[in-house]
């Protein structure tokens, strides 16, 4: 199976402007990314797919694969079907193009949701939650999964709620909780299915692009992960990735 790693990458950003070209000592955001991309062992090949001739030019300066994409695609997954339309594969990636730090065998843990189980259209990762500060933060997106894996349901909040309080913390200790980690890996049929699938109302009102296939009826498989993401949303985000960069020796 030929794998394709994509890095959907917008400029427009509310929180943090031209957020893919942010340098992170000394590197665009965007290389840092694809670089990681490159090294997990599962990807035949990276590409960066981007709506703006800017990130574009940058990737092409740095020996990266770039391909143009239209500015009017909805989501990250989307502008991944839009480059599914314009490459061979057999199984796309979408990897967050704000996760300077992702783990390459985190990569390779999703894509293994779907490459190994000939039944499973569409996968993820997830995480036990550790912090209690996260169950209740909107930022941190909190996943319900059945006991063969499948998600049941994906939230902004507390999910599932634990109506005695007495029990919150036997949850949070005993990792009862999850969180969701920002990777999509999707064969190539049902790539073209989610281009098809309209906007659901629960996509819409929590603003979570994975409730669209759920609320499709289809299935998503997930495998849980050691490995966590650090996104980068804010300034605040970027110096804390920088300080954690700085604790790693950095080639010349």
């Amino acid at each position: 199976m030929t794998v394709v790693g994509v890095i959907p990458a917008r400029y427009a950003s509310t929180r943090l402007p031209a957020k893919p070209l942010v340098d992170l000592l000394g590197r665009p955001m965007i290389q840092r990314v694809f670089e990681r991309v490159q090294k997990a062992a599962s990807i035949d090949r990276a590409v960066v797919a981007t709506d703006d001739e800017r990130i574009a030019s940058v990737v092409r300066s740095f020996g990266g694969d770039v391909l143009m994409t239209s500015t009017d695609i909805r989501s990250g997954s989307d502008r991944v079907a839009a480059v599914a339309e314009q490459m061979p594969g057999d199984i796309f990636v979408n990897i967050q193009g704000d996760e300077p730090l992702i783990a390459p065998e985190m990569i390779d843990e999703a894509v293994a949701v779907v490459r190994d189980h000939p039944d499973v259209s569409m996968g993820t990762l997830v995480r036990l939650l550790e912090e209690p500060a996260d169950v209740t933060n909107p930022s941190v997106v909190k996943v319900a999964v059945a006991a063969n894996g499948d998600a049941l349901y994906f939230s902004r909040s507390p999910i599932p709620h634990v109506r005695d309080e007495s029990e919150t913390k036997r949850w949070l200790t005993s990792g009862l909780f999850y969180k969701h980690i920002g990777i999509y890996v999707f064969r190539r049929q049902f790539l073209k299915v989610f281009a098809t699938l309209p906007e659901g109302r629960l996509e819409r009102v929590e603003k979570l692009e994975q409730l669209r296939v759920l609320e499709a009826g289809h299935r998503i498989r997930t495998a849980v992960t050691r490995f966590d993401s650090i996104p980068i949303d804010t300034p605040e985000d970027v110096a804390r990735v920088v300080a954690l960069l700085k604790q790693v020796k950095q080639p010349r």
